[in-house]
């Protein structure tokens, strides 16, 4: 969050977090705090990463890079989460005075090391529980197996909850009022969690809206069945689920239930004021005292890079940009003018142009045009010192001054590259820059 914060000042335009969810919140709550203008960017890595999975990113990291050669800032909403008060159960009122809606409460001051913006939801209860206290080792040793080692362990400690939920509109007239004992509270913005169960199918990531989901404690029969329609149909059972969909909600929730933010375990003291934290910690039942939590939408609040080619449900407006399939790439590349730099002076079969400069021979990972004024490829792929076996992942810059040679050693246009299938070879001649890209000043293909 700190090192999202620094970038965000120094007024970089593309800031990209390689991890899991978690990396992503900490990335996009540092870029907000710092009031950075630029796009954050997301490489998939760490357990999982719901959104990267959402915005059909490659899993593989060199693949997921090239994919944000040519991705495109799209500006999308973000919820934020505050706790407003603490109070007695016994003391606490039928009704409450939320937050100034879109506003900090006038007491509490934001700390820029607290998880206060999410991308994806907050969830509170059953699934905070168990990412509080999944073990991390393991997490990493087992990878998504951790999750459901730890749901089977949390699920007999835990019990329903009473949940009070007010909804108001922007002037702050409250709209609507509920209150019951839930399983589960989502606050959701988009609609995946854990990557396969869809909460909430009609939200968007830029409706402007918050979407709040509450799977209710009925009987044992009806948990069950909520239960299996989560595994198998991967959603709620609407029977059992309320939902609200609105800008402004307050959720009033036992002191001792646990919260996530995108998937990283917030406490509630962590988002009350400095003496609210100390009369919780004085407190010999936590059930007893209430948290009030208000949630906001905050629309168009960060540009995050999607890539070009995305034309999924996530979004409720279009692209302004055309979106082109790999297929479309090669085929646009392929209508080049005869006269372009690389086809205007052939070689002759007989003597095949000599590699004179430092030359590398790629493994080829991946390879892409990305839409620009200037007409470049870029290939990606894997080269092996010689002397100690090490290997690099390097990039290949491709442009108008590049040539581009067969096998046979005879000029083709560049767009062959964009054919290359992963594990082809070529031998790229150019200087390598200490950020590992060839700019190159001829490329052969092996095959």
């Amino acid at each position: 969050m700190q090192l999202a914060q620094k970038a965000a000042k120094e007024k970089y335009a593309l800031v990209i977090g390689y991890g899991g969810d978690g990396t992503l919140n900490a990335l996009l709550n540092g870029t907000m705090y710092a009031q950075g203008k630029g796009a954050v960017a997301d490489i998939p890595g760490g357990t999982f990463n719901v959104w990267a999975k959402a915005i059909e990113m490659p899993d593989d990291p060199v693949k997921a890079a090239l994919t944000l050669v040519d991705s495109e800032p799209r500006s999308l909403d973000l919820g934020h989460i505050e706790a407003t008060s603490l109070t007695s159960a016994n003391n606490s009122k039928d009704v409450w005075q939320p937050a100034p809606n879109g506003k900090k409460s006038k007491k509490s001051k934001e700390s820029t090391k607290t998880r206060h913006y999410f991308l994806l939801n907050v969830g509170i209860g059953l699934d905070a529980a168990i990412m509080a206290h999944i073990s991390k080792p393991l997490k990493y040793r087992v990878g998504p197996l951790a999750f459901d080692l730890a749901a089977a362990k949390e699920f007999p400690r835990q019990r329903p909850f009473p949940v009070e939920l007010q909804q108001t509109d922007d002037k702050g007239n409250v709209t609507a009022h509920w209150r019951g004992d839930v399983w589960e509270a989502y606050v959701s913005k988009v609609p995946l969690f854990a990557g396969a169960v869809n909460i909430e199918p009609g939200s968007r990531a830029d409706d402007g809206l918050l979407y709040v989901t509450l799977i209710t404690a009925n009987s044992p029969l009806k948990t069950i069945g909520q239960a299996v329609s989560l595994l198998t149909q991967h959603k709620p059972d609407r029977n059992v689920t309320t939902y609200f969909r609105g800008t402004h909600f307050s959720l009033r929730i036992p002191a001792s239930i646990d919260i996530h933010v995108d998937g990283s375990a917030v406490k509630p003291e962590e988002l009350l004021s400095k003496a609210e934290q100390r009369a919780l910690q004085q407190t010999n039942d936590p059930e007893q005292m209430l948290v009030d939590y208000h949630f906001d939408a905050r629309p168009k609040a960060l540009h995050v890079a999607v890539p070009r080619t995305y034309a999924g449900p996530l979004f409720e407006k279009t692209s302004q940009k055309g979106n082109t399939s790999p297929q479309e790439q090669l085929l646009l590349a392929e209508q080049q003018p005869a006269n372009a730099p690389q086809q205007s002076h052939p070689q002759s079969e007989e003597q095949p142009p000599i590699l004179q400069k430092a030359a590398y021979n790629i493994e080829v990972i991946g390879s892409i045009a990305p839409q620009g004024k200037q007409p470049t490829t870029i290939v990606a792929g894997k080269f092996k010192k010689q002397d100690t076996d090490e290997v690099q992942v390097l990039a290949v810059r491709v442009n108008k001054r590049t040539q581009v040679l067969n096998k046979a050693g005879e000029h083709v246009p560049s767009a062959r590259l964009l054919a290359l299938q992963e594990g082809q070879t070529i031998l790229a001649e150019g200087k390598k820059t200490k950020r590992g890209v060839i700019k190159a000043t001829r490329v052969r293909l092996a095959d």
